[in-house]
């Protein structure tokens, strides 16, 4: 879920007791100052944030590498150990705001800005302010602040990028029993079917769900350098050309990578062919098609606990209802 200081707020509040008055007195407190990254920029981190996130880009790897800009944070990341020359200001504001009821947290949206690219060797220090604190705003969620703290990185005492990362510090909203209403055969509702929660179908996309529509699983290919490319985008990400015409994935392919999801029951689920169907776990894979590009999809026909990494799988269409079908993977072998 993706909040904002606008989206969703029913608009602010006045804190209780000038609460609002101490936590705005936070903006400008440093949280970290003169922070030192825990690694030099390495080609190994490098290497393995292309893995993971699917980027083959050349310019990533070789003798004059450079790293993946969106790599900004993870080079001022603590790890598991955390960092010891931090600030207490940041520690003070989250008693604060516990104290007062604000328990939950939400990472909220970040952004970041890069001056110059990063290469291996650089020694990286950072300084984290803490930027604002919003007044009180009402979301679903719930009541809460948004903390919003920016984090200088450089190199070599240079300006390399800016990371402004947003929180939303809430009480969560109390959910309100419905009454129950004495129900007769005449004032009884018609059960109306729950459907599937439908895919965000946009101009960059619309190509691929008219080729699920029609059974044909369609991968971008660039019209100047060739290179396959999903999930669709409106541009290639190793030429930047925007010509593209599409290829048909044969639907053969290998579980990359998977997590097991683990959920409550949910009436959409419960009258398909899909490992969901009893609001029990299931698995959501990471295919890696024979075509080499990667798509997410739920891997269907065999337990959750039976995939593993490797395993073999075929395109087939689960029909949701009248009006949705999707891709999935069939476990090869399996009926």
């Amino acid at each position: 879920m993706t909040l904002t200081e606008r989206d969703g707020a029913a608009g602010a509040r006045g804190a209780p007791d000038g609460l609002y008055g101490i936590l705005a007195g936070f903006a400008g407190r440093a949280a970290a100052t003169t922070g030192i990254g825990k690694d030099p920029v390495n080609l190994p981190m490098i290497r393995h944030w292309c893995e993971a996130i699917g980027d083959a880009h050349p310019a990533y790897r070789g003798p004059d590498a450079v790293a993946p800009p969106t790599m900004l944070q993870a080079w001022t990341m603590g790890g598991l150990s955390g960092h010891t020359d931090r600030s207490s200001a940041h520690e003070e504001l989250f008693a604060l705001l516990d104290g007062a009821g604000y328990t939950s947290v939400v990472a909220t949206d970040c952004e970041q800005e890069y001056l110059r690219p990063l290469r291996p060797g650089d020694e990286i220090t950072f300084d984290t302010v803490i930027e604002s604190v919003s007044e009180l705003k009402t979301t679903k969620l719930g009541t809460g602040h948004f903390v919003t703290t920016r984090t200088d990185v450089r190199a070599g005492g240079e300006l390399a990028g800016t990371h402004r990362f947003r929180i939303l510090k809430y009480a969560p909203a109390a959910r309100r029993p419905k009454p129950a209403a004495p129900e007769t055969a005449d004032t009884k509702p018609a059960a109306r079917p729950v459907r599937r929660p439908r895919p965000v179908i946009n101009r960059d996309n619309a190509g691929f769900w008219e080729g699920v529509a029609a059974h044909r699983l369609l991968v971008q290919r660039c019209g100047d350098c060739a290179t396959l490319r999903f999930p669709w985008l409106p541009g290639c990400a190793d030429c930047g050309s925007r010509e593209w015409d599409t290829v048909e994935a044969s639907g053969a392919g290998t579980v990359f990578s998977y997590v097991v999801m683990h959920h409550p029951s949910f009436p959409a689920f419960t009258a398909s062919d899909d490992p969901a169907a009893a609001g029990g776990p299931y698995a959501v894979g990471l295919i890696e098609l024979a075509e080499g590009v990667r798509m997410i999809s739920n891997v269907v026909g065999v337990p959750y606990d039976k995939v593993r990494i490797g395993m073999p799988v075929r395109l087939e269409f689960l029909r949701a209802d009248e009006e949705l079908e999707l891709p999935v993977f069939r476990a090869e072998g399996e009926d």
